[in-house]
């Protein structure tokens, strides 16, 4: 992977930690410009708001649509370090965005290759590139899956 993404996800890490200390399950997600540039940032907020929809890449994409002063986010790439679920996967899909790049599979609700493949699927009219963890630095990668580990051991005991 190259020190772009590597960074990225280390910006995404960042952003999980911003929810782990707000009690919230520690997703984070980042949107690059076709620069490589952070336009957008999103942590998992649900908790804090109590809204469904505060999952880490849908606030992350709007922050970098207002950025960009459009819904169209071609060009641009979404840096997660979960895996996202069908709510995400889908956003994902409609902001047209090119790339995912994500840090952790999430086998029980990833919808990006593990559970489902929903930004694949050829009867959509856009598909972005993925780039799912084994195409990403071990070390990052073991990061995001880590973040995630410890705040569920914790949770349950």
């Amino acid at each position: 992977m190259n020190h772009a993404l590597d960074a990225a996800l280390r910006a995404a890490l960042t952003e999980g930690e911003r929810a782990l200390a707000a009690g919230d399950v520690p997703v984070g997600a980042v949107v690059l410009d076709s620069e490589g540039a952070i336009i957008g940032r999103g942590h998992n907020e649900r908790e804090a708001t109590g809204d469904p929809t505060g999952h880490a890449e849908v606030l992350a994409l709007r922050a970098a649509a207002r950025t960009r002063g459009e819904w169209r986010l071609s060009g641009c790439t979404l840096v997660v370090t979960l895996e996202p679920c069908v709510m995400c996967a889908g956003a994902t899909v409609l902001s047209r965005v090119d790339r995912l790049v994500y840090g952790a599979r999430d086998p029980k609700a990833g919808a990006a290759g593990s559970l489902w493949d929903l930004v694949r699927d050829p009867r959509l009219n856009h598909r972005p590139e993925v780039v799912p963890p084994d195409l990403v630095g071990a070390e990052v990668a073991a990061d995001c899956a880590g973040l995630l580990t410890r705040f569920f051991s914790e949770r349950r005991g």
